[in-house]
């Protein structure tokens, strides 16, 4: 279980392997005024493809995710063999500093949390701070991949639990969205009371409503968000069934052309986010992160078929809830949005706090105010307050609170 202090490094060879594709892209045609209504605009791709080729500089961005402190970690997981974790840890100043698990999703990665990292670990009096442990999930980024069927949510939740316990952390919070809300609550019931203290979440989804639903008694608000839920099912979910159902076939594509690779997550990061500013060397970065991804491409993609498909409904709406405390911050834009009084059937909901505005990558879009909720929830007047034995997260005691 020894620890190995880890840097990015990409050969030479691959980076010139893929200039040398880039070189020989095809792209289709496109119809007159398509817009974003036929997928991801020509004349965005075109646009990248030609950054990418010449003036993105991947190793200026390398040596910026250097800056984080990086790590891999060899991690058995039962029936799967060992897999080499890879990781951030970033401990805080702070002695009684509150450990937390970050879990990202699809199309994420360990990058997601390159924001709260440091806002998270900071030494203050007037909040707490957090020994901050970035999990990236195997078959992403530098984790290496499972090479066996059957990687299944509690697949995911041990390997973060067993990081967690190697690095000295019996105890602990999670925060998750997207897949890393599956995962981390699959901590929360299966690891909850003994090691997981309390989880946090950006993001709620309901394998199938409570059979007591009545849109009626909605909110306006309410029914505009299953409205919106509507729309998504129809015109933004597609990725979903391929993923889940013929994961090895889009693969190829994935793993062979870096423009497939680049519109198929690009179409993501914009239609999934609240209006977010992307810069084009930002996109070049998270999408190269899949690129020179240890595992390929195409391992990303296996999640949505081994947990997705086999028992999405069952993974999102058990008979028995997880118990302990559970935090969620509500961001207008997400994904799917459902009504508070049917996702307050998911588990112990002891902290709420609605945005005005914010996306699917919370963590990225929205730093600040995703902090702000977990200091909230975690503070001295806050619902979770010394979940963690001994863990108050605070530089210093002040009898005026």
């Amino acid at each position: 279980m020894a620890e190995s202090p880890f840097k990015i490094s990409i050969p030479d060879a691959l980076l010139d392997r893929l200039c040398q594709k880039l070189a020989l892209t095809t792209l289709p045609d496109e119809l007159e005024g398509a817009g974003w209504e036929y997928g991801v605009p020509l004349a965005d791709v075109k646009r990248l493809v030609a950054r990418w080729s010449n003036g993105y500089d991947w190793r200026h961005h390398e040596a910026q995710l250097n800056k984080l402190p990086q790590f891999t970690r060899p991690i058995s997981v039962d029936g799967h063999g060992t897999l080499t974790i890879h990781y951030i840890h970033q401990r805080s100043a702070v002695p009684g500093a509150i450990p937390l698990l970050f879990v990202h999703g699809w199309p994420g990665s360990f990058l997601e949390a390159r924001k709260i990292v440091p806002l998270l670990s900071e030494k203050s009096e007037d909040h707490p701070s957090f020994h901050v442990v970035v999990l990236g999930l195997p078959g992403y980024g530098f984790s290496e991949g499972p090479s066996t069927k059957g990687f299944d949510m509690p697949q995911y939740a041990e390997v973060g639990v067993k990081l967690m316990l190697a690095l000295g952390y019996d105890e602990f919070v999670t925060q998750g969205g997207d897949w890393g809300f599956a995962i981390t609550r699959t901590i929360a019931q299966l690891y909850g009371g003994k090691h997981s203290k309390a989880w946090h979440t950006n993001f709620l989804i309901l394998g199938t409503p409570p059979a007591d639903r009545s849109a009626t008694e909605l909110t306006a608000k309410e029914q505009e968000g299953l409205a919106r839920n509507e729309v998504f099912h129809q015109r933004g979910s597609g990725y979903s069934r391929e993923q889940s159902t013929q994961p090895q076939t889009l693969g190829y594509a994935l793993a062979d052309s870096p423009v497939g690779l680049l519109a198929w997550i690009y179409e993501k990061l914009v239609n999934w986010t609240d209006a977010y500013p992307w810069n084009d060397d930002e996109v070049l970065t998270w999408i190269s992160i899949f690129w020179f991804s240890r595992a390929g491409p195409a391992a990303s993609l296996r999640i949505y078929f081994e947990a997705g498909n086999r028992n999405l409904g069952k993974a999102y709406t058990p008979t028995s809830p997880p118990a302990i405390p559970l935090g969620v911050s509500y961001f207008p834009k997400e994904l799917l949005v459902f009504p508070k009084s049917w996702t307050r059937k998911i588990g112990n909901i002891v902290f709420e706090h609605d945005h005005d505005s914010g996306g699917h990558f919370a963590a990225y879009e929205k730093p600040n105010e995703l902090v702000d909720d977990l200091r909230q929830m975690f503070g001295k007047k806050g619902p979770a307050f010394g979940v963690v034995s001994g863990k108050s997260g605070y530089a210093a005691e002040r009898s005026s609170l």
